[in-house]
């Protein structure tokens, strides 16, 4: 269940939500759609974090921190993610395997909150025909765009986040934008090539290959 700060509550008798004045934390709490406070906090978080696996049951759990403002709320139930070139592709490969994916957002200032979104996600390439209504959501000029990843929220959650520590935010990393601008294009592809293809388990990644240049 989400956090609520409510100082009328204090005379519950469970001391450790005496002691934060915090209530309604005892379990998590659901949604049947992402709500405009959920989608006002959301805007605010400068991270965000992706989760996704193979269905087979050796295959390895990915985890991918993102940042750079690239997610946007486009309806009560769905969310797109700018995608840029990076080491490795691993959400690609699962989402065009199985399609499961879970977005978590965590507050790491004063009030705390978890936001987990879980549902069915897709890949979207530059040949698909919402690419260019979902790219004009971004800053189209930035350099290695990969692809956008479209998730169908089916469950949406939120939990308390006491034991996420407090941090404060300075600025987003650049780093991954001037390597990328160093690279160019043709370095880009070159490097897509030889790390994109596919997963670390072997799963192939869509429209990545040498088919894809024609």
């Amino acid at each position: 269940m989400g956090c609520d700060k409510n100082e009328n509550h204090k005379h519950i008798s469970n001391d450790f939500f005496v002691l934060t004045g915090y209530t309604h934390c005892a379990m998590a709490k659901t949604y049947p759609s992402i709500s405009d406070d959920l989608k006002q906090w959301i805007v605010k978080q400068p991270m965000y974090f992706i989760a996704s696996a193979p269905l087979q049951a050796d295959g390895h759990v990915n985890l991918s921190p993102r940042g750079l403002d690239s997610l946007r709320v486009i309806s009560d139930n769905e969310v797109v993610i700018l995608d840029i070139t990076g080491s490795g592709n691993e959400t690609a490969a699962h989402l065009h395997e199985n399609g499961r994916m879970t977005i978590m957002f965590c507050s790491f200032e004063k009030e705390p909150k978890i936001l987990r979104l879980y549902g069915q996600g897709h890949v979207i390439q530059t040949e698909h025909p919402n690419w260019s209504t979902y790219l004009s959501l971004f800053d189209a000029s930035l350099p290695a765009i990969r692809q956008i990843f479209h998730l169908s929220v089916k469950r949406i959650q939120t939990s308390c986040g006491f034991g996420v520590p407090l941090m404060s935010f300075v600025s987003q990393r650049d780093t991954l934008i001037r390597v990328s601008e160093k690279q160019g294009p043709e370095g880009i592809r070159k490097f897509q090539l030889e790390r994109n293809t596919h997963s670390i388990d072997g799963l192939p990644t869509p429209g990545i290959g040498p088919a894809s240049d024609t």
